[in-house]
Order: C-alpha cells, then sequence, then structure tokens
C-alpha cells in the first residue's frame, strides 16, 4: 500500500469518528432525578443532538412517553394519542429545530411519577410527515420522586440585628417550576420597607425563588418574630419563622438623664436657698433698724426713770440728814429754862394740848439725863 492510498484511509476515518452524520449519533441530555411538589407543576430540561443536519422544526416531531411502553405518550403534537390523564397538562417550552425538548407537567399527581423519555422523529419533508427516521432516548430518562408537602424556605439573616441600622433577612425557596415561581410574602409590611424579588437557578432541573427583605429595627422589634410564607403553584404554602433579637444601641441616657436630673434639682434648690437667704437678711436688717431705734427710746426711757427714782432717795436722805442734824441741834441746846423756872399760866392747859408736847418731853428726857 502505497504512501497515498494510507493517507487517503487517515482522513476517511478522522472524518467518521469527528462527524456525527457518519456516526450516526443520537444522543440526549436529561435531567434523571427532581422532586416534585404534588398539584405544582415541573419543568424537564432536555437537549439532543442527531446525525442529521440542521432541520426547522416543521419537519422534526417530539413524543414523550412511559419508558416502559412507547405507544404511552404523555405528550404529542397529537392531543388524542396522549393518554387520557396527562391530557391538557404537558407542552413542550422549547424548540425542537433548536434541539431543545425541554418539557413541562402541571398539576402533578401522585402517580405521575415516570419514568418518562423523550423520542424525536424527522419526516421527510415538510409536505411528507411520513418519518424517515426516529430514535428514543430510553437511556436518558427522568423519574419524579413526590413530595406531598411544599419544602419550607429557608431564612438568611445578618449575624446581628443593630437599633437604628439597616437588617436584611433573604428568604430562599427551591422548586422545579420557573414557568410558574413559589410567591414569597413577609409577615411585616411598613412603608419603610424594602422587598426585591431575584430568581436564579441553582441546579440542572431545580431554581431558586428568593425575596429580600431590608429594614431598619426598632426597641419595639427585639423578640419578635419575622415570618416568610411560600404559596405554591396549585395552593400548597410552607412558612418559616425568624425570632428577631435587636441589639440596641449604646446610649448613656441611663447615665445622663439622671445627672441632669440631679444636676436641674440643685441648681433649683441652690436658687431657691439663695433668695431665702436674702429675704432672711434683708428681713433680720429691717428688724435690727427697727429693734436699734426702739431700743435707743427704751434706753432713754430707762435712764429718765433710773434718774427720777434716783432724785427722792437723795432728798429723802437730805432731809433725814437735816432732821439728825436739828435734833442733834435740839439736843444740844443749854439754853432750855429750868421747868421749874418755868412760870405757870393759865395757858398751859393749851400748850400741852399743841403739837409741840412731844418736843417738849424730850427736851425734858433729855436735860434730866444730862
Amino acid at each position: 500500500m502505497d504512501k497515498e492510498t494510507r493517507m487517503m484511509i487517515f482522513c476517511l476515518l478522522l472524518a467518521a469518528i469527528s462527524s456525527p452524520v457518519f456516526t450516526g449519533e443520537w444522543k440526549a441530555n436529561v435531567v434523571k432525578d427532581l422532586e416534585v411538589l404534588v398539584t405544582s407543576c415541573v419543568v424537564v430540561p432536555c437537549s439532543f443532538t442527531h446525525p442529521k443536519e440542521n432541520l426547522p422544526s416543521s419537519r422534526l416531531r417530539g413524543i414523550w412517553h412511559r419508558s416502559t411502553n412507547r405507544d404511552q405518550s404523555i405528550y404529542q403534537e397529537d392531543i388524542t394519542q396522549i393518554l387520557e390523564n396527562f391530557r391538557g397538562r404537558t407542552r413542550l417550552l422549547g424548540h425542537l429545530g433548536q434541539n431543545n425538548c425541554t418539557l413541562e407537567m402541571t398539576d402533578i399527581k401522585n402517580h405521575d411519577n415516570g419514568p418518562f423519555c423523550f423520542r424525536i422523529e424527522l419526516a421527510r419533508t415538510e409536505t411528507d410527515l411520513s418519518t424517515t427516521d426516529k430514535f428514543s432516548f430510553v437511556e436518558d430518562c427522568v423519574t419524579f420522586r413526590m413530595l406531598p408537602e411544599p419544602p419550607k424556605p429557608t431564612l438568611t439573616p445578618q449575624k446581628t440585628a443593630i437599633q437604628g441600622r439597616p437588617y436584611t433577612v433573604t428568604c430562599s425557596v427551591t422548586h422545579t417550576c420557573p414557568t410558574y415561581v413559589p410567591k414569597l410574602t413577609w409577615s411585616r409590611v411598613t412603608i419603610d420597607d424594602v422587598v426585591t424579588e431575584v430568581q436564579k437557578k441553582n441546579l440542572f432541573g431545580y431554581w431558586e425563588e428568593q425575596s429580600i427583605l431590608t429594614f431598619t429595627p426598632e426597641e419595639k422589634d427585639d423578640h419578635s418574630e419575622v415570618t416568610c410564607t411560600a404559596k405554591f403553584n396549585g395552593g400548597s404554602e410552607s412558612y418559616t419563622v425568624l425570632n428577631l433579637y435587636v441589639k440596641r444601641t449604646e446610649n448613656y441616657n441611663h447615665i445622663i438623664i439622671p445627672t441632669v436630673v440631679a444636676i436641674g434639682t440643685a441648681v433649683i434648690f441652690g436658687v431657691v436657698c439663695i433668695v431665702m437667704v436674702k429675704r432672711y437678711k434683708g428681713r433680720i436688717a429691717e428688724l435690727q433698724r427697727r429693734d436699734g431705734s426702739m431700743w435707743n427710746r427704751m434706753s432713754r426711757l430707762s435712764r429718765r426713770i433710773r434718774s427720777d427714782v434716783s432724785r427722792p432717795r437723795s432728798d429723802q436722805r437730805t432731809k433725814n440728814v437735816n432732821s439728825k442734824s436739828s435734833a442733834d441741834q435740839k439736843v444740844s441746846k443749854a439754853r432750855f429754862p429750868s421747868p421749874k423756872s418755868q412760870p405757870k399760866s393759865c395757858n398751859y392747859q393749851e400748850d400741852l394740848d399743841d403739837g409741840d408736847d412731844y418736843i417738849n418731853n424730850a427736851d425734858l428726857n433729855i436735860y434730866g439725863n444730862m
């Protein structure tokens, strides 16, 4: 075998390996397992490849059927060929011309567990719909695990809620039906609260609905409950409760307020004391002025009374002294005549009756004693 022949064979083998047209490869990419909520809905992501050239959707026909029997269709264009239990509940969301075979199923029943497989059929022409090629991806089927109760939403709060500072809580729930997303609601709704809705795809066949609540907690929100409720397609509901603990901002009101009250009380008390002291001093000064003038008057009156009282004593003393001197003078008289030499008179009796009897008797006694 010459060199050119070997080169040609090598090229043909390389082309056969790299081109699906020559290999005839049929392949589907379908999620294998999904948790599905009864009464809700499910979207099964699906894509496929085929060995033919790119064909319009009009020449392709997609069918979903039970894995155990290809004739038991749960979806196809001819609705009369669909099992009665699935009629009106299934549809294709993608375009077959774009190799998209995504299936949607609503109003899930307990017996809708599968497995379900995808089948592709190729028509000769757009006018001649007779099948030329067909292929069932029985090795790539989906199975549903039924959930009788809806999953509870997950709450992801910030670590610490501080009074007066914005606080964020994220409520998220996983679902399998992006066409009818769960509705998330919060137990608290105020004018200042901000709620943001976010949809994103987590894993192949699962989506996540998020609701982000941002609010400013107050002191009254401490030890309160924040509830997130998820309402799914079909009417099922679930909720999760968050116990909110609010950390109060550090303040010194417990120190400032008593201090201000104490200072205010002290100031008021001081002002009252100053006013009272001034009034007391003024009253004392007024009383002193009054007492001084009265005391002066009383002093003058007292001195006058003392002077008046002292005068009679001096007069009496003078009188006594004079009387004593007179008595001495009378006692020392030597010229009194003797009674014998006293001439009798007819008026003697009268002389005895006058007031001079005491003196005469005394004189007589004194004279006699001498």
